[in-house]
């Protein structure tokens, strides 16, 4: 005599040790014939006909994800078999694909799945079925996170170098923020994932931050940006950085979404030079910036209340006062016109004094870091027979531009060969 028997099996979540990820493995009411006479087993036992019976086949799949930086999960089973007819759940930001013998079989996107020959049908053509559709499969199923991975860092370990028109060889670092996602889960596992049971975003960032060096020297040169610019075009470098990473990453099944530089530094000695470039810039045209300084000195002084504040006030309005009349006090030769004196008594004219020297031009050395100056084309020849002033040494007057060598300034350049070389160390 046979004793049926129904067994419900209770819900199992599998914890993985350190992980916090849970695989669902859920049972369904079991009914079995319990052949009379013979001695139930207990639950807890090792071996028995209930060992057999549950088979340890899986009829629900999915997988709870808790972490933020797991990027691929394999399902855990016991010998890889799959009933056939089981569940499969993929939630939102999800894909599952399925491996077996190495080979990928189907990929899933989010949804409830009956696994049947009817939606596998690359299974239908594995070994796992030839037994029969109704016999269980082995496979490996993996779980692909396709949700943005924001928050990853990136920087430069080592600097880099790069050619700048105004500063020559400079050395940069720079760091910033990137997100990451996976857009082609097959191609992950196999270019990257592999059979990893657990592939983080820590594993995906160290490729990444090779690359992202590798491409940040000639998005910086093909932008074409001066140093002092660098700032105000990050945005615009950090496009180009990652358009070119995303033609790489397209082969391995994930993109950057966003790429953003937080920072560019240059060495101390740079941001020196950059410093004095500004100075030069803000104060311009010396010889504008003179003139500004000493009207501001008159009207100071005007407003002294002293003695010399108004003698000063009296002089410079009376000067003010000639310039504005001079022009109308000039009488017209049509409304004047006297009779011509006579012979004798004219007047000698004043004699014509000379007009005042032209103002000499004044220089400005560059040397080691300082400003050196004013000198006239004398103190010029001697800054040279000093070997204060070189020919890459730069120089600057009243009307430039910018700081250019002496060499390529014909003024200075055409003293280098009427100035005596510095004596020889004794």
């Amino acid at each position: 005599m046979a004793i049926l028997l129904t067994r419900w099996r209770t819900a199992h979540a599998g914890l993985l040790a350190g992980d916090g990820h849970a695989g669902v493995i859920r049972r369904e009411p079991r009914t079995v014939l319990w052949p009379a006479g013979t001695r139930q087993r207990d639950e807890g036992s090792d071996v028995g006909i209930f060992d057999k019976i549950r088979g340890e086949f899986i009829d629900i799949i999915e997988w709870t994800d808790d972490s933020r930086d797991t990027i691929v999960w394999r399902f855990p089973r016991y010998d890889n078999e799959i009933k056939m007819g089981a569940k499969l759940t993929v939630r939102e930001s999800q894909a599952a694909v399925f491996v077996n013998e190495g080979q990928v079989a189907d990929a899933y996107p989010p949804g409830m799945y009956t696994l049947q020959t009817q939606n596998m049908p690359i299974m239908s053509t594995l070994k796992g079925w030839k037994y029969g559709f109704n016999s269980p499969f082995k496979a490996e199923v993996y779980f692909v996170n396709t949700r943005q991975f924001t928050d990853l860092k990136w920087g430069t370990q080592n600097p880099v170098i790069l050619r700048d028109a105004e500063f020559g060889m400079v050395r940069l670092r720079a760091f910033g923020g990137y997100a990451v996602r996976v857009v082609e889960p097959v191609a992950l596992l196999k270019e990257l994932a592999g059979t990893d049971p657990q592939f983080r975003t820590e594993e995906v960032s160290d490729y990444l931050r090779s690359m992202v060096i590798s491409k940040l020297g000639p998005a910086i040169a093909a932008a074409q940006v001066p140093m002092l610019d660098l700032v105000t075009q990050q945005d615009q470098i950090a496009g180009k950085i990652a358009n070119a990473l995303n033609l790489e990453l397209r082969e391995v099944g994930i993109e950057i979404s966003k790429f953003m530089i937080e920072n560019i530094s240059v060495p101390p000695e740079v941001e020196a030079a950059m410093d004095k470039r500004t100075q030069m810039g803000v104060v311009g045209d010396l010889d504008q910036y003179t003139k500004f300084q000493s009207a501001n000195a008159i009207e100071a002084a005007a407003g002294n209340q002293g003695g010399a504040g108004e003698g000063l006030g009296i002089g410079l309005g009376m000067a003010l006062g000639q310039r504005a009349a001079g022009p109308q006090q000039q009488p017209a030769p049509q409304q004047y016109q006297q009779a011509p004196p006579q012979p004798q008594y004219q007047q000698q004219a004043p004699p014509q004094m000379p007009p005042p020297l032209p103002q000499s031009e004044q220089w400005f050395i560059g040397a080691n870091g300082q400003q050196l100056g004013p000198f006239d084309r004398a103190g010029l020849g001697q800054q040279i027979s000093s070997g204060t002033l070189a020919q890459d040494t730069l120089v600057w007057k009243a009307g430039m531009a910018q700081w250019t060598p002496a060499a390529q300034v014909p003024e200075v350049a055409a003293l280098f060969g009427a100035a005596p070389p510095p004596l020889p160390p004794s």
